[in-house]
């Protein structure tokens, strides 16, 4: 199937059956289609996003309604990963062999963020729930309209959010596990997992992109406002799973180090 057209499917589909199409293997006959803009990818009225500002729920995750909720975020958050790459493979440029490899790359990743999806929705339907029974929020998509570049993609998606969610992951599989929760638990086990390799699919074409730029600026000068690095870490901060990523010690000090204004809540008591 072409790149354009499996992106297409996803971009356009109002349902969660396109939004989960399974694709096996992409080609890249046709050309990219950089002037191609979508305020919001298609969605139905069921799991429509909102700009509503939705609260996370803090803890009492030992009662279904909360865990649902909690997963529903974590759904959405795979969801809209889907949805930006699916972009991501549809606008840039897939000329050189690069610049293929990359996608290629993408295009695993992505197929990795439609199973993470499928288990957290599953299990909502295990405990009783739909994905979409909670508002969703829009903040990951309305960063997409910022990145111009595959390294602006790179520098948001893999190096911020897969990033930060290496520390989340681990939060919570942890949370849900001394819970007793087992199943939510090793689900989050596979996303934190799977992730490293997406952080370290951004890092290695970062670290191929940047020339004689140490990576830290790079990744400064790609990163579009309001994102700071504060946005890519979580309380806890996993040194080691930045590591297995191949992110060089002096880029993850800078990262562990860097303070603004911006704050993580902090989780370090919920339960």
């Amino acid at each position: 199937m072409e790149v354009v057209d499996f992106a297409r499917k996803i971009l356009l589909g109002m349902d969660l059956d396109s939004k989960l199409f399974d694709c096996d293997k992409v080609e890249f006959n046709k050309a990219p289609e950089n002037d191609f803009s979508l305020a919001y990818p298609a969605r139905s009225s069921k799991i429509k996003l909102s700009e509503k500002q939705i609260k996370f729920p803090k803890g009492h995750f030992h009662i279904d309604e909360k865990k649902a909720q909690a997963l529903n975020s974590f759904a959405n958050h795979e969801l809209l990963a889907v949805e930006m790459m699916a972009m991501a493979l549809l606008i840039y440029p897939h000329e050189t062999e690069d610049q293929k490899r990359f996608k290629l790359g993408l295009f695993k990743a992505l197929r990795d963020e439609q199973k993470h999806f499928n288990l957290y929705s599953k299990r909502m339907n295990d405990i009783g729930y739909e994905f979409g029974d909670f508002p969703l929020n829009d903040f990951f998509w309305k960063q997409m309209p910022k990145l111009k570049t595959p390294e602006q993609f790179c520098a948001v998606m893999s190096l911020t959010f897969e990033a930060a969610n290496l520390d989340f992951a681990h939060f919570y599989e942890k949370v849900f596990r001394e819970l007793g929760d087992i199943k939510t638990a090793n689900i989050l086990k596979v996303v934190y997992e799977d992730e490293i390799s997406h952080v370290q699919l951004g890092a290695r074409f970062m670290e191929r992109w940047k020339q004689d730029k140490d990576l830290w600026s790079y990744y400064n000068q790609n990163l579009p406002w309001p994102l700071t690095p504060a946005r890519a870490k979580g309380k806890l901060f996993l040194e080691e799973a930045r590591r297995k990523a191949r992110l060089d010690d002096e880029f993850i000090q800078k990262v562990k180090g860097y303070k603004d204004e911006f704050k993580v809540t902090n989780r370090k008591d919920w339960k």
